[in-house]
């Protein structure tokens, strides 16, 4: 995409227009592109993707604390699709000083914002700057606190090179949880068991619990923190 092209002029062109017609929008207009993968949403955009370009890149953070049912779900989910996955992980030193220093659980009493920090953001950047633009999962309805006003494309500022440019896509922003697990039924896309026992978000095993009946999505993540600030910094600009 060009420099020229500004970013709000694309995102009131494609803010009406369906999830497949943002990816393929997205895949036509960027080579290097990768689908940012870990929950439903993300299966739905692969399945979508698969359609159009079934060669794009697909990668997920392994943070080391996922749920077994996790990496059972991205095995599956690559031998679906027949694709390959790329299973960032975080730096082993700096995740053997954090649990060194404070323990394993040391979330419960600071917040999640250092672990996340080493477990998920340094590897996401790192593999961000291999990228020219990425897509997530994102949705409106996930989060009222942080996510509302996503648009379905933004100029990524967090995590872009020096001086250089990252679009993102959230072809689902407009969708509806209900959407998404009709097209899964639909389509009869692959998605993790731990759905099935009430977790909704879905993140590593010490930060996620199952949610009630009217409970919202979320507060299955970090439940003992301020419940409309729960990002884990993946997606920062949703706070800024």
């Amino acid at each position: 995409m060009s420099d020229s092209i500004a970013i709000t002029d694309i995102e009131q062109e494609l803010e009406g227009k369906s999830p497949h017609s943002i990816m393929r929008y997205a895949l036509e207009h960027y080579d290097n592109i990768a689908i940012s993968f870990s929950g439903a949403e993300d299966v739905v955009l692969i399945d979508i993707a698969s359609r159009i370009r079934p060669d794009v890149g697909v990668f997920c953070l392994d943070t080391g604390r996922l749920h077994p049912e996790t990496y059972q779900f991205i095995e599956k989910v690559r031998q679906h699709y027949g694709i390959e996955i790329d299973v960032v992980s975080p730096d082993g030193e700096a995740v053997r000083k954090l649990v060194r220093e404070k323990g394993l659980f040391s979330f419960y009493q600071d917040t999640h914002k250092e672990c996340c920090g080493i477990r998920k953001i340094a590897p996401l950047r790192k593999k961000l700057l291999e990228v020219d633009a990425w897509i997530t999962g994102q949705r409106k309805d996930q989060s009222p606190g942080t996510r509302a006003d996503i648009p379905v494309i933004q100029d990524d500022k967090a995590f872009a090179r020096e001086g250089d440019r990252l679009t993102k896509f959230n072809p689902l922003a407009n969708w509806s949880s209900e959407e998404v697990w009709a097209y899964i039924r639909a389509y009869e896309v692959p998605y993790n068991p731990l759905h099935d026992r009430g977790f909704i978000s879905i993140g590593c095993e010490p930060c996620t619990k199952p949610v009630g009946p009217g409970q919202h999505e979320r507060e299955g993540r970090w439940w003992w923190e301020e419940e409309t600030k729960k990002e884990c910094g993946l997606h920062a600009s949703n706070i800024e």
